[in-house]
């Protein structure tokens, strides 16, 4: 197993994504902690993953209160000895699609502070638990959008960015410590909207302008890849549970590209 005897933080854990994760993280030999907003959400992945013979814990938390998540990390690591995994699959609405001449400085705020709030917040709570004698490794998400040039998308495309940058720059901070920091970028996942990702409500108004369906805008999406076709849920989280592991244990600083292969500049 990729990640026996390991311990994972998810935050978002209840999400499509976070769910996902969790679920490999589980089989692949990790005990789970997820934590997020909705505690329903985190019992369906939780009956999944027990289910499966795995073990797991669930929090209610919000990312944005700064000691909440401190706490939780400070009970994680006090239940598992130490922290040896964490991600953060939390995502916020926001808005694709105001052009800039209506663009209002609270919209354009909303995904930069956010995102990037959340990032600071959940990686200083996990840290100190983290690395030494033995690897960590702090995963991030970051949608394609940073290298795009796409109307009606500053505020997404300029947090993007931001969220690109974090794990580069928090790298060669924690990297002393023996704690990896990479980045995935998958495009939109198919199977997201289906599975109950708040994407479904941000592709829908995006299909509703362009005067299609929601699959019919994915189908869309896929074209401008190089494979004609979107990651989905189970690529995303293989792929997380390999860069959490001791098999990627050279990748540190790096943006891993899960896009299909995304035409972008």
């Amino acid at each position: 197993m990729l990640l026996q005897n390991r311990s994972a933080v998810i935050y978002g854990g209840g999400g499509a994504i976070g769910g996902a994760v969790a679920r490999v993280f589980a089989r692949e030999g990790a005990r789970v902690f997820i934590a997020g907003r909705t505690q329903t959400k985190l019992n369906v992945v939780a009956r999944d993953i027990v289910a499966q013979g795995g073990i797991v814990e669930t929090a209610q938390v919000n990312v944005l209160d700064e000691q909440a998540v401190e706490q939780h990390a400070a009970a994680v690591a006090a239940t598992a000895g130490r922290i040896d995994i964490a991600l953060n699959a939390v995502s916020f609405m926001h808005d694709q699609g105001t052009m800039f001449a209506d663009l209002q400085l609270e919209t354009y705020m909303l995904p930069i502070d956010r995102f990037l709030r959340s990032l600071l917040i959940t990686s200083k709570a996990v840290a100190p638990y983290m690395g030494e004698e033995r690897s960590g490794a702090i995963l991030t998400l970051a949608a394609p959008a940073a290298k795009m040039a796409v109307p009606g998308h500053l505020g997404h495309i300029v947090s993007c960015a931001g969220i690109e940058a974090f794990p580069r720059a928090l790298a060669a901070e924690l990297a002393p410590r023996n704690v990896r920091v990479v980045c995935i970028r998958p495009h939109a996942i198919a199977n997201a909207p289906e599975a109950g990702s708040y994407t479904n409500t941000l592709f829908e108004q995006k299909a509703k302008a362009a005067g299609l369906s929601v699959p019919e805008w994915l189908s869309g999406a896929a074209q401008t890849t190089m494979l004609k076709r979107l990651p989905t849920l189970a690529e995303v989280a293989e792929t997380a549970a390999f860069l959490a592991s001791d098999r990627a244990g050279a990748m540190t600083g790096a943006i891993v590209n899960l896009t299909c292969g995304a035409l972008v500049d």
